[in-house]
């Protein structure tokens, strides 16, 4: 049996910071045992060691790209960088991009990488995820099952994407092939 890890990146205290920790606290529900969740609220640099060992892992964090607050994107790591700019760093010293990074210099990349980004709209300390962030937390939970073959044709209507390289929709519109 392959290993598979879903870690959630974010800052809980810092508004749509934390809708990648919402989204894995939905997959502690929906995943079997043996896929496993881990929740990064410091530096994303422990992904390294959260993710040693598997042949998958796919990391969520919010993105600031400027699309519409709630849109999902779908970036495919394993042979190529992931753009570092829309990944929020401010909350954390080193971001999810150089982590990828590091991880593939230093040979400590799984085989397969997905990162799923959700678009924020505020990033105030304090605050709570805004409505339209929120609104995204179940369609990306059904579209990770998806991507890790666990899930078909889901009730939201997400379906699979293409394999390789990035692909956005605005949630909860079903993913579009690219």
């Amino acid at each position: 049996m392959t290993r598979q890890v879903v870690a959630g990146v974010g800052n809980r205290f810092r508004g749509d910071d934390g809708v990648a920790l919402g989204i894995v606290e939905r997959l502690r529900t929906l995943l079997p045992p043996g896929v496993e969740v881990v929740t990064c609220e410091q530096e994303p640099t422990r992904l390294l060691d959260a993710w040693q060992g598997a042949e998958t892992a796919v990391v969520v964090d919010a993105v600031s790209s400027g699309s519409e607050p709630g849109t999902l994107h779908r970036y495919d790591a394993t042979a190529a960088p992931i753009p570092s700019r829309v990944f929020r760093s401010s909350t954390h010293a080193f971001g999810v991009g150089e982590t990828i990074e590091l991880a593939r210099a230093t040979a400590r990349l799984p085989e397969r990488v997905v990162v799923f980004g959700v678009e924020g709209e505020s990033f105030g300390s304090g605050a709570e995820l805004s409505p339209r962030v929120a609104a995204a937390v179940e369609p990306t939970a059904e579209a990770i099952l998806v991507e890790l073959g666990l899930a078909r044709q889901t009730v939201s209507g997400t379906r699979s994407i293409a394999p390789e390289g990035h692909s956005s929709t605005q949630m909860p519109q079903p993913l579009q092939k690219s």
